[in-house]
């Protein structure tokens, strides 16, 4: 009896033990600096499109495009930072920032075109 005693409390240790540094991966993985980072930008863009279409700068069809492509981006690197452990590489932050910038642009210049 004392053996399987033993062996339960070595178990849950054990469990214990790998638990913890999983749970501090995802603390750590939710607020990593690139993810933020990425995410600030397509929030900032979102709310750039949501503008458009209260400034009557964009149609409601240029917004639906703008925010399905936003969207693709969120997904991608939502993707990405699924196969990483919950954070994403340097170079899939460049990756997705250019097409964030591609957007951004693109945002712009048909707001620009809407006034």
């Amino acid at each position: 009896m004392d053996m399987m005693k033993t062996l339960s409390a070595l178990l849950a240790s054990a469990t214990l033990f790998v638990a913890a540094p999983a749970f501090a991966d995802g603390t750590w993985a939710a607020n990593h600096p690139r993810r933020a980072q990425v995410n600030s930008r397509l929030a900032n863009q979102n709310k750039r499109i949501d503008n458009g279409i209260k400034d009557h700068q964009l149609t409601d069809s240029q917004a639906r495009r703008l925010h399905k492509e936003d969207k693709a981006i969120r997904s991608e690197e939502r993707a990405d930072a699924a196969v990483n452990g919950g954070h994403i590489t340097k170079g899939e932050q460049r990756q997705i920032n250019r097409q964030e910038n591609a957007e951004s642009r693109q945002i712009h210049r048909e707001r620009q075109a809407g006034k």
